[in-house]
């Protein structure tokens, strides 16, 4: 390095010089699209609800549907979570740790949920899990329906949430140093100690970061759920975002809005618990 490119870098540092030009203009632009595209929108939401008293609030979110709707909606997505971070946990693990035929086509078909239009998923599950459908027709003989039911809820969140663990745990995996799988052997640890106390440890805040972002997705799901799941008030297999829907063809904006608060506030708490995951994983890695 010459002594002009020397002095270059030196005055760039004395004033604070930054790598990318234009810094007013874009972060100008990034509120702006934030504004346009998030604050704007969410906004909203609090103005429509906030039209109503605390009491018509209250009363709008009780309501025995409503109630409902969301424990249809959210212990589905909790199961469907569950359900994803264990096999979330495998499908990782073999993509990782393995090579084999078709293994970049497999990895690459666990964003197909994400590629897909989830009214096309739904039509597709809710057919093939029908009495008539392939699967369907199976289980149908052993007494287990899918289709128009909780179960089938389950499975079409299963199916729109597995890339959310899978994606969350791989990066994890793959820079994860062996030689602590080999200093656990050496110290006499078997392969199944070994994978409980030294791998699933670490692979922990990930597959918390994983849960959270498949339930938060399942929660507010609406494409992939709305054909398979029958829509029956009767046996309460509504979900959220149709109730809303509901009421917004029936033109009440407040009471969609009320009930679409009580799932921004969750989304807004479960955002806050991945970022803490994400910060205390990242504090333990800076400390290492």
């Amino acid at each position: 390095m010459n002594e002009s490119n020397a002095k270059t870098i030196k005055r760039r540092k004395t004033k604070g010089g930054r790598t990318i030009p234009g810094f007013s203009l874009t972060m100008g632009v990034t509120i702006a699209m934030l504004s346009v595209f998030i604050l704007i929108p969410l906004a909203s939401v609090f103005v429509y609800a906030f039209k109503m008293s605390p009491a018509e609030f209250f009363e709008t979110v009780t309501q025995s549907a409503v109630l409902y709707a969301f424990r249809t909606s959210i212990v589905s997505a909790l199961i469907a979570a569950a359900i994803n971070c264990v096999f979330g946990v495998i499908l990782a693990w073999v993509l990782v740790r393995y090579d084999f035929p078709l293994k970049r086509l497999i990895d690459g078909l666990i964003e197909l949920p994400f590629a897909l239009p989830t009214a096309v998923a739904g039509i597709t599950l809710s057919k093939m899990y029908s009495s008539t459908g392939v699967l369907g027709g199976l289980l149908g003989k052993i007494g287990i329906e899918v289709s128009y039911t909780h179960l089938g809820i389950i499975v079409a969140l299963v199916f729109i949430g597995i890339p959310f663990v899978v994606r969350a745990i791989q990066p994890v995996l793959e820079k994860f140093d062996k030689q602590y799988e080999e200093a656990a052997y050496i110290l006499g640890a078997n392969k199944r100690v070994t994978f409980f106390r030294v791998i699933l440890s670490e692979l922990r805040p990930a597959i918390l970061t994983g849960f959270g972002l498949a339930f938060a997705r399942g929660l507010g799901e609406y494409g992939s759920v709305i054909y398979i799941s029958g829509n029956s008030v009767k046996d309460h297999t509504q979900v959220v975002s149709y109730v809303i829907m509901q009421k917004l063809n029936y033109i009440d904006y407040e009471g969609a809005t009320c009930i679409a608060l009580v799932l921004l506030i969750i989304s807004f708490l479960l955002l806050l618990f991945i970022n803490i995951v994400q910060m205390r994983q990242s504090r333990r890695t800076n400390d290492l």
